[in-house]
């Protein structure tokens, strides 16, 4: 490389996995080149980026896996010329589900969520990309039953995406009655409201942390699911849950705190050597809840293809070398031990629910027994009607036998 003046290398191989793209960066840096890469498939079919720009290799560039093949007819039977609401439209679930229903032509689209400044960005991007597109934009707190029941009743909508809610493991440790009142009780509201004003389809953002949980987050999402079943076993709207892991690039990812601690000279911390986590992009798991909404008759839990788990110290080394320093050298990587409710590894299954395949070759559907209809009523009623934290995990561990909490001494 040097022998012929070469300045830059350009990776341009948007089907290759991330262990190549690995392979390749790491021959290409010890030339002292600039390396480039060309965008992924994922980024072609979202927009993102055209097929002639170049930037700078990502993390999710290592992370590459196959591309999502989608069936753009089933999507667009269910969404487009429809009213579709996101709850946590702000986020980066919400926002991206906002992006991808744009490009298929929903009738309206209501961009709901808490934090205006969230909402106001997300419109003022979507008005500018997709300017036939009608928006609504609603600050609203999905609590809050009789402000919910005026948007569904001035809006009608038939398709519902909910992403709202508190996702962060050790801030819901420290106080479960705001993770229950939110992850719980504003998903019952929403669900309930969508049955009440006849919406064709719900579909509910979920997470690997609800399997086997061992955290307040993960039990409260897993209680999300069962209040879901529970309903659409009365309803004429198809309730659906998607499960996934760890999304790339979203505001409560490790991505961005490894991001600042690597601008500040370091130290990267890591909870533990071995902790493993499953990744996803964003677009590429936003793709899956579309695809996965086509496909519900009801009542279903699908959970998505994540790949192999990934080393959370491995993705951190990566990190330091795409900004050009060496792990352990010039930025140093420390062990802080895990928060309350870690689990050292996710898991997307748990053993007595087993899956089924689907006609999408990413998306399982996995095996889940309703709780008793009374059962269900009556720990629900206990967790409305306290705030004692004790109480609040008992409920929690006899609703989900498999929750364990060191709070509860196990």
């Amino acid at each position: 490389v040097k022998a012929n003046k070469v300045d830059e290398i350009v990776i341009a191989i948007p089907s290759a996995d991330g262990d190549t793209i690995r392979h390749i960066d790491n021959q290409c840096r010890q030339t002292g080149a600039k390396v480039r890469i060309m965008p992924g498939i994922y980024e072609m079919v979202t927009d993102e980026m055209s097929a002639g720009e170049m930037r700078e290799i990502r993390l999710e560039d290592l992370l590459r896996r196959d591309p999502i093949h989608l069936d753009f007819a089933k999507i667009t039977n269910y969404i487009a010329g429809k009213t579709v609401l996101i709850t946590g439209a702000g986020g980066s679930i919400g926002s991206e589900i906002s992006r991808q229903i744009s490009r298929v032509g929903a009738k309206e689209i209501i961009l709901l969520g808490r934090g205006e400044n969230s909402i106001y960005e997300i419109h003022q991007e979507l008005k500018r990309k997709f300017p036939e597109q009608t928006y609504h934009t609603v600050i609203a707190n999905i609590t809050d039953k009789e402000r919910m029941a005026r948007i569904f009743q001035k809006f009608q909508p038939q398709v519902v995406f909910h992403a709202a809610a508190h996702k962060h493991v050790p801030l819901m440790e420290i106080q479960p009655d705001e993770a229950i009142r939110n992850n719980v009780f504003g998903t019952q509201n929403v669900a309930e409201l969508a049955d009440a004003n006849h919406a064709e389809i719900f579909v509910l953002i979920s997470t690997d942390k609800a399997v086997n949980p061992t955290s307040v987050m993960g039990a409260t999402k897993r209680t999300a699911e069962l209040v879901l079943q529970e309903i659409n076993q009365h309803s004429n709207t198809k309730f659906v849950t998607v499960r996934f892991g760890n999304v790339l690039g979203s505001r409560g990812s490790v991505v961005p705190l490894f991001e600042k601690q690597i601008a500040a000279g370091g130290p990267v911390t890591v909870t533990h050597k071995d902790m493993t986590r499953f990744f996803m992009t964003i677009p590429e798991a936003v793709q899956l809840v579309l695809q996965a909404g086509s496909q519900a008759e009801g009542g279903e839990v699908f959970l998505f293809d994540m790949g192999k788990p990934v080393k959370i110290k491995d993705m951190a080394e990566d990190l330091i070398r795409l900004h050009g320093f060496t792990p352990g050298k010039d930025i140093q990587i420390t062990y802080t031990g895990l928060r309350p409710g870690e689990k050292l590894y996710e898991e997307l299954l748990t053993s007595e629910e087993g899956t089924t395949s689907t006609k999408h070759k990413k998306i399982f559907k996995a095996h889940i027994q309703p709780l008793d209809e009374q059962d269900l009523k009556a720990s629900l009623q206990t967790l409305q009607e306290t705030t004692d934290k004790q109480t609040i995990l008992k409920t929690l561990k006899h609703m989900i036998p498999t929750y364990k909490s060191k709070q509860l001494g196990e």
